[in-house]
């Protein structure tokens, strides 16, 4: 089913609006009885899996926090996916572990990265959860090798679905074949830590790095200097996002370093192919690969090919995806074809312009980057930021207008320093689930319960990191 289809109505939960340089919408206690919470995690005996070590960070976490509704919340969303998404098994002799996005049958190699990152920490305490990741590792490898062009995959390899039409080379185990930089990034970033937490090298085995060796060749193809490579899309659609214009390849780029990417994070189609966030989401990941090849003994050939495109795409990206804003002076934009043409916006998907420290691509006190921060975080220079009676926050057009991604504040809190926007984060968070207990894909700036997707969880378990890192860092603000 599309994501965009999972929508839930219901009546207005009002709120406060103060206004100031920085809007306060002071979270309201959760509208049920006053020190009662419904039980609305998975029962026990229904979860998917059971992490002691994430069980006793909910422990910590319930009994020290002062805020029960922040509590009730972590309690409930930061092991959503464990409870609900993943499928553990094991392929001959070595960890397999499918994970869905949740409403929909399928793993994207994004989500799942992003779903199970926050247990990372965690994994020294916990052996199964360290099996766990290390299936996910080894999942995506299979993945990547059936075809490093598409997004998300089924479990069963000969399943067909609902996009077989599509015009590109699908091919059953497929769910949707759009090419997007960062699926191909995500499954670095997540062996990186893995091993940087455990020092384990077990996953990182022939096929591994075949996938990284047809990683580094998918990106070279999309730098597009010879030609515009092996891959299209198109698709019968009346939604414009979905479409890909010039017999599906994209309006045309100048090869100047940049890798393109047909598609965004958000699965919505770029407008120029150069994708800035996600183009610096790639030069951390070769550099991260590149480590890895060097540290298990591997190809040293790959490894300074790995590095060698790093550099070029990080020396292009300060080329070209910088421009001189009248307002705000020196920004990054957010789409660029290497011909002057820039598109200045942001989505709330990650890689996202405004999480890019959050995924090791720049400093979070970057001079380009605090300018940047401050032109998306406002209604006259995004397109797509939104702000309400009830929250304010950036979205994007796959849902449409008007509808803020709690992604988007959770990014916000996790790249931020100030104590006061933080706070800011939290309690519009605290007030937007729709008395639901779950964060969700999108929700109304002036209605938490309208929404889209009750079950989404990438955005559950994001939620959940940012929680227990405050409660890390700064447990005064979840008093």
């Amino acid at each position: 089913m599309r994501r965009r289809s999972f929508i839930q109505k219901a009546g207005l939960l009002g709120a406060g609006l103060v206004a100031s340089d920085l809007v306060s919408f002071a979270a309201p206690a959760f509208s049920g009885p006053s020190s009662t919470f419904p039980t609305v995690r998975t029962p026990l005996a229904s979860r998917h899996f059971s992490s002691k070590a994430v069980e006793s960070a909910i422990t910590e976490f319930s009994a020290k926090v002062k805020n029960k509704e922040m509590a009730w919340l972590f309690n409930n969303c930061f092991p959503n996916t464990l409870d609900t998404t993943v499928t553990y098994t094991e392929n001959a002799g070595k960890p397999d572990t499918y994970v869905i996005t949740g409403d929909i049958d399928a793993m994207w190699l994004r989500d799942s990265t992003a779903q199970v990152w926050p247990y990372l920490p965690f994994l020294k305490k916990d052996k199964p959860l360290k099996n766990l990741v290390n299936g996910v590792i080894n999942h995506q490898v299979k993945c990547i090798l059936k075809d490093p062009y598409a997004n998300a995959f089924y479990n069963d390899p000969n399943k067909v679905g609902e996009w077989k039409n599509d015009v590109t080379d699908m091919k059953p185990g497929l769910h949707e074949r759009k090419w997007e930089i960062d699926s191909l990034c995500y499954p670095i970033r997540l062996a990186y830590r893995y091993w940087k937490e455990t020092n384990d090298t077990t996953p990182f085995d022939a096929d591994w790095q075949s996938s990284v060796k047809l990683t580094l060749k998918t990106f070279k193809e999309q730098q597009r200097k010879e030609n515009d490579g092996p891959y299209t899309f198109q698709r019968h659609t009346s939604w414009a996002t979905d479409g890909v214009p010039m017999m599906g390849y994209g309006y045309p780029v100048k090869p100047v370093g940049l890798i393109c990417s047909t598609f965004r994070p958000s699965d919505d189609a770029t407008v120029y192919s150069f994708l800035v966030p996600s183009n610096f989401f790639a030069v951390v990941s070769l550099k991260q690969a590149a480590e890895i090849f060097r540290a298990i003994k591997a190809d040293e050939q790959t490894a300074k090919d790995l590095d060698a495109l790093a550099i070029e795409v990080q020396d292009a990206l300060q080329k070209y995806a910088v421009f001189n804003h009248e307002k705000y002076g020196k920004v990054y934009a957010f789409e660029v074809n290497g011909m002057g043409s820039y598109n200045m916006m942001d989505d709330a998907n990650i890689p996202s312009l405004l999480a890019l420290p959050y995924l090791g691509a720049v400093a979070a006190d970057d001079p380009i980057y605090q300018n940047t921060r401050k032109m998306i975080h406002s209604l006259d220079d995004n397109p797509f930021f939104f702000k309400g009676t009830a929250a304010e926050g950036i979205g994007g057009p796959h849902i449409g207008k008007d509808m803020i991604w709690p992604m988007s504040i959770i990014a916000r809190g996790l790249t931020s320093s100030d104590d006061k926007e933080i706070k800011l984060c939290l309690d519009m968070l605290q007030k937007c689930h729709g008395d639901t207990g779950f964060m969700h894909e999108s929700f109304h700036k002036n209605d938490p319960k309208k929404f889209t997707r009750a079950w989404f969880a990438w955005t559950n378990t994001i939620f959940g990191e940012f929680l227990w890192k405050t409660y890390q860092e700064r447990p005064h603000l979840l008093a």
